[in-house]
């Protein structure tokens, strides 16, 4: 696991991200995409595993969900698992929100 941290304080990683807009983050040599809802932050591979469109351009429903843009597929933001549509679930990454800022872990491989 790769360990990345965005912000310096709590406060710091809550303004950085405004409430449901999703944004591009690039973290090593992986480019995510990270969105909060509430207190939650969400990170997630930013191409759609069907098509591969950018779900930056993607929209968040009140289920947690991101909904991809191209076919309306939808994922769970926790879980990565495919609500709506027929392709392979989407990659999600640990976060934790900690007074020195996001936490964000990647896999290995990434």
């Amino acid at each position: 696991m790769k360990k990345f941290q965005l912000g310096q304080s709590k406060q710091g990683a809550i303004d950085l991200f405004p409430e449901k807009v999703i944004k591009r983050v690039k973290l090593g040599n992986k480019e995510i995409g990270i969105v909060r809802v509430g207190d939650h932050f969400f990170a997630f591979d930013s191409l759609c595993p069907h098509r591969g469109a950018s779900l930056i351009q993607g929209s968040i429903n009140g289920y947690e969900e991101i909904i991809c843009p191209l076919h309306q597929y939808r994922f769970d933001l926790k879980t990565g698992a495919l609500q709506s549509g027929s392709c392979s679930d989407l990659e999600v990454y640990q976060t934790s929100l900690t007074d020195e800022g996001l936490i964000i872990q990647l896999n290995s491989g990434n």
